[in-house]
């Protein structure tokens, strides 16, 4: 179990119940971070308008998301995020390789331009906290710079998430696969 408990909408203030639905409704359903993240309705609700343009309307490629998400989970080895995105990574289209190399800590095998320069980016961005004017230079010719001060957003959002995941312990999926080590 988590260390916090899953607010029941039926103990929800109202603000919490609004934002509940709308996360529900946008998303599917509220999971991850965003149980946590209700206890501090005002909190959430900026979070949540973060990351939904962030992953969903940020002007990069969403393979370039996905393997960005899976490198910031292999760097906080954030369990949930894993599961969750290692799975939606292969459905939009990133070679199943590219998700086991990313989950062993190793380069992955990639040919796009854009994917290599989004995955490095991340890499340089999480690891040493700077991006290279190699790096960056990359990325800005890949995604241009509106795309580039969208990817480094996308970072940050994806690392709060991360260290939500792990700060709160959040319970993985029944089926969860393999785990990082």
């Amino acid at each position: 179990m988590g260390r916090l408990k899953n607010l029941k909408p039926e103990h929800m203030t109202e603000r919490q119940k609004e934002l509940y639905d709308r996360i529900a409704a946008k998303r599917g359903a509220v999971r991850g971070p965003f149980n946590a993240w209700l206890y501090s309705p005002e909190l959430c609700d900026r979070v949540e308008a973060l990351g939904k343009f962030v992953r969903y309307d940020a002007s990069f490629p969403m393979i370039v998301r996905e393997i960005v998400v899976l490198v910031i989970a292999r760097h906080f080895k954030a369990q949930y995020m894993w599961q969750a995105h290692s799975r939606i990574a292969v459905k939009e289209g990133v070679a199943q390789a590219v998700v086991d190399a990313i989950g062993t800590n190793r380069l992955p095998p990639l040919a796009d331009t854009g994917e290599k320069a989004g995955d490095r980016y991340a890499r340089e961005l999480l690891e040493t906290h700077q991006v290279s004017d190699e790096t960056f230079e990359a990325a800005r010719k890949a995604f241009g710079e509106t795309g580039v001060v969208e990817l480094t957003a996308f970072v940050g959002n994806f690392t709060m998430v991360a260290m939500a995941l792990n700060a709160f312990q959040v319970d993985l999926p029944d089926n969860a696969g393999p785990l990082l080590t």
